[in-house]
């Protein structure tokens, strides 16, 4: 059986929605495994990112999605730290082959997101993991109204929401959650397929 792990960092709660919207898209395909894996503050000890557990569920994971909000053009500190870490895994290309994909999350409708993107391209490539794109035109091209791909992505998802510092309960723009919805469908399709 197959296994989508989604490994992300989220601040203000905007990217775990994504993240659960990307796990929901990826639980529709029957006969796949999904794992939610959340990056927090409290794995940093002295600035080096450490969960056993967490690495251990990502070696046997058949795809990694990775997800970091857009903090000044890049991956959240959080994120890069988790990187970081596992470059051990890199040196003996423990991930080599495995599926990869991405997304973030940032206030402005650019944000700079892609540099984000790229960056967590590059690091499947180091890897030497398969990346898997959005494969979603923009809807309104298609004359539908649903929001899919409204940011005009293509590596991987993006999403965005005004910028608000209240501590208010974040909330994800509707055609960003189908947009990454959407993407787990598809990434766990692809999964399905390179696994036989």
């Amino acid at each position: 059986m197959p296994t989508v792990s989604i490994v992300y960092f989220s601040g203000s709660g905007h990217t775990h929605l994504m993240a659960q919207a990307v796990a929901e898209g990826a639980g529709k395909v029957e006969g796949t495994t999904v794992e939610l894996l959340r990056i927090v503050g409290e794995q940093i000890v002295n600035g080096r990112w450490k969960d056993d557990a967490i690495i251990e569920k990502l070696n046997r994971s058949d795809a990694i999605v990775f997800g970091s909000p857009t903090y000044m053009g890049g991956v959240a500190a959080q994120f890069k730290a988790f990187i970081d870490a596992a470059s051990s895994i890199w040196f003996h290309h423990g991930w080599k082959d495995k599926l990869a994909a991405g997304f973030t999350h940032s206030s402005s409708p650019s944000g700079d997101k892609q540099g984000t993107l790229l960056y967590l391209v590059t690091n499947a490539a180091q890897h030497g993991m398969i990346w898997v794109n959005l494969g979603d035109l923009q809807s309104f091209l298609l004359g539908k109204d649903d929001g899919v791909n409204r940011l005009g992505g293509f590596l991987g998802a993006m999403g965005q929401s005004q910028l608000d510092m209240s501590g208010k309960e974040a909330v994800l723009d509707s055609g960003d959650r189908l947009t990454a919805e959407r993407f787990g469908q598809r990434i766990a399709e692809v999964t399905n397929r390179w696994v036989k």
